[in-house]
């Protein structure tokens, strides 16, 4: 791990939002997950495009933009009408999705249970945004497992999500969010969800945004788990209290694009 950076409070803000908007900007859709839920218009099919290609997103981003597609593809492009209307019958097609550890099991269990939230708890924006707690998405993020699993389930797909309750960063549940949530004035992220407040959201904490928030000094902890996540969250709300989750893309560029 190279030596922590020094750099003043003023000094690391403009460096961080120049980084910021040389990322957050429409060409970074270009290489980006957040690609496939931007094909479509309508909220319903974006969350739950966006939702499925989160879940995805580790290992290779090729390969994840490719097995998002394919997902897309397995739901006919109309991934709200088939969630809500499907027979049982159309679930076997989805038997041959694979992603790594997420199999075509695990992707049947994900429609039966986002059929669940629309069916009996108004959708994905109303489970997260009826469980806001102290100004934070995280037990809401565990609240939301809760639901997405009270139907008959694969105990093995249940890895698929992550619960901050068990110290997860929970990575992708939070980069959905901010997809979902973040007010964004450059049309990266949709902020389609007005029921929840930028001011609320986590920064996705992986390894490359880890690795850039400890050189800049922004964490100490070693962990990339939930306490990590909550030492990051107050510092990045020191920067910007009204948008910390926009600094997602000054540490993942720093991280990813530049080799910081």
């Amino acid at each position: 791990m190279a030596n922590t950076i020094k750099l003043s409070k003023k000094d690391l803000k403009e460096f961080l939002n120049e980084k910021v908007d040389q990322y957050n900007h429409p060409r970074f859709i270009e290489t980006d997950p957040i690609q496939i839920p931007h094909q479509f218009s309508s909220k319903e099919d974006i969350e739950i495009a966006g939702f499925l290609t989160a879940t995805i997103a580790w290992g290779n981003r090729k390969s994840i933009i490719n097995n998002a597609r394919k997902m897309m593809q397995l739901l006919e492009q109309s991934p709200y009408d088939f969630v809500c209307n499907h027979k049982a019958s159309d679930l076997d097609q989805l038997n041959a999705f694979v992603h790594r550890t997420f199999n075509g099991q695990d992707f049947i269990q994900f429609i039966k249970s986002l059929q669940h939230l629309y069916k009996n708890h108004n959708g994905l924006e109303a489970v997260f945004s009826n469980y806001v707690k102290d100004e934070s998405l995280q037990f809401a993020i565990h609240k939301f497992k809760t639901l997405f699993f009270e139907i008959d389930h694969l105990p093995r797909t249940k890895k698929h999500v992550s619960d901050p309750l068990k110290n997860s960063a929970a990575k992708r549940i939070n980069m959905f969010l901010r997809w979902m949530v973040r007010q964004d004035q450059n049309g990266v992220d949709f902020g389609i969800w007005k029921q929840i407040d930028s001011s609320y959201l986590s920064c996705p904490l992986d390894v490359h945004s880890g690795n850039v928030a400890r050189k800049l000094g922004l964490l100490k902890r070693k962990q990339n788990d939930a306490k990590a996540l909550n030492e990051l969250d107050v510092q990045l709300r020191i920067l910007d209290s009204k948008d910390p989750a926009k600094y997602d893309f000054a540490l993942f560029g720093l991280g990813v694009f530049e080799g910081f």
